[in-house]
């Protein structure tokens, strides 16, 4: 009970003076003053909490996926845990988007360890997160992960949905309208709708025009130009025909140049994998199929340290491109699909219980 010493702002003004409502007004903006300035985070909190997660988004590519996710878990639950003390509001923004971010790779984490259910999860609570940030560039990179979730289950309307959602949003900076324009063109083509896949093919390469500032976050939520081509070599082998398939060779070829010239701090194994692949199915769109098997057996090499789950289906894809094609009688093509089935039936790490929540 407040003591009749302290009446609540405004209580019993008809039995005050002037000075001492005045007097009494005054003390209390004070004690809201001194609540409003406590926070729950140090000058040197934020700065180490973007360190860690620029170090975990820098090596996401080149590491295997489970000890990663284990990091960002960790992250993620302080961000989290700051968020229910009190802070200013910035720093109550600068701590969602950190967790925004967090989420974002548990997302793309649990998508690579073909825990699809949890990666939607991950990427609705980084949807939110990026809202509470006020982050455009965040709401974007999230909508492409959620339409990779969903061209990835083969739900193609479904991923262009996604994308389009927020294709009107300009991000602040760097290339997550790239990324989504392309994974857009890729779940067209995987529709057939050729005029639609060339459109978004294009809105990609506007989008990399109109960039005004690299992204402020490199590594994993970047989308480099190599990244975009084998992204247009996939949408060249599913809308097929030679002059297409020779276009994908051409472009996919270039990416795992680019890939395979990058210094091993900075390769990214699993893209470098997908565009072997996009190689590969070139190579049976051709009839060429030697050329087909060395680039599959060198995924087989490349990604024995970093199986992820985009990597094992595109494997399925190009068994199964294989049966379909006038190539499926020779010897080997007999054994190249044994041999994927192999490396295939090898399991992607479980998540533990409870890890992706």
């Amino acid at each position: 009970m407040r003591g009749l010493d302290t009446p609540a702002l405004g209580e019993g003004i008809a039995y005050r003076t002037e000075e001492e409502v005045i007097m009494a007004a005054a003390r209390e903006s004070a004690r809201f003053g001194q609540r409003a300035e406590r926070t729950n985070v140090g000058p040197q909190t934020l700065d180490q909490l973007d360190a860690d997660l620029r170090r975990l988004i820098s090596a996401y590519p080149r590491r295997p996926v489970f000890p990663t996710f284990l990091e960002v878990l960790e992250l993620r639950n302080r961000a989290f845990e700051l968020l229910e003390g009190q802070q200013h509001p910035r720093q109550t923004r600068d701590l969602y988007l950190v967790a925004g971010i967090a989420c974002g790779i548990l997302s793309n984490a649990s998508f690579d360890l073909g825990k699809m259910d949890a990666a939607g999860t991950q990427a609705r609570t980084a949807y939110l997160c990026a809202e509470l940030a006020g982050s455009n560039w965040l709401r974007i990179w999230v909508r492409g992960m959620q339409s990779m979730i969903a061209y990835w289950g083969d739900r193609f309307e479904e991923a262009i949905d996604l994308a389009s959602s927020v294709r009107e949003l300009t991000p602040e900076h760097g290339s997550s309208a790239v990324r989504l324009a392309s994974v857009e063109a890729r779940a067209q083509a995987r529709l057939h709708n050729t005029e639609a896949a060339l459109a978004a093919l294009t809105a990609a390469t506007v989008a990399r025009e109109a960039m005004t500032r690299p992204d402020d976050f490199g590594g994993m939520m970047a989308f480099p130009e190599e990244k975009q081509l084998f992204y247009s070599s996939t949408c060249q082998v599913w809308l097929g025909g030679e002059s297409r398939f020779r276009e994908a060779a051409r472009n996919a070829s270039e990416a795992v140049s680019v890939y395979q010239e990058a210094p091993p701090e900075r390769r990214r194994i699993g893209e470098m994998c997908l565009a072997r692949l996009d190689v590969a199915s070139a190579h049976l769109g051709l009839g060429e199929l030697e050329g087909a098997a060395h680039e599959v057996r060198s995924v087989f090499d490349a990604a024995t340290l970093r199986r992820t789950d985009s990597v094992r289906q595109r494997l399925q894809q190009v068994k199964e491109q294989m049966g379909e094609s006038r190539l499926r009688t020779a010897p080997l093509a007999g054994n190249l699909r044994d041999e994927i089935i192999e490396f295939c039936a090898a399991p992607v790490p479980a998540l533990p219980e409870g890890a992706a929540s």
